[in-house]
């Protein structure tokens, strides 16, 4: 199991964790946090967000194209670890997420 701190103009927001490898995916938002949601598809609440495949507002932190094949060359990433990959760029995303690798 993988997890992932998800930070919003740098407030610690949640908590990204993979339970079952590339299959489910659950997002937390952290029980302090009071600041704007991360995404307007996932609106700040108590409940846990649950996905059965990589949550679409990561999906679209991601590169693509030629950006994602230097990633998956020069980091030896398998294309459909998409975890694997945000937690590579995860601290050089466009916009006011970014995402650190929780220990």
């Amino acid at each position: 199991m993988r997890s992932a701190k998800v930070f919003f103009e740098n407030d610690l927001a949640g908590l990204l964790t993979e339970s079952k490898e590339g299959k489910q995916f659950r997002f937390q938002y952290d029980p302090g946090y009071s600041g704007s949601p991360i995404s307007l598809t996932m609106p700040v609440r108590k409940e846990a967000y649950l996905f059965d495949e990589f949550p679409p507002f990561f999906d679209g932190l991601l590169p693509e194209g030629f950006q994602l094949e230097a990633l998956l060359r020069q980091k030896k990433l398998d294309r459909n670890d998409k975890f694997g990959q945000l937690l590579i760029i995860g601290l050089d995303t466009v916009g006011a997420v970014t995402v650190k690798e929780a220990l």
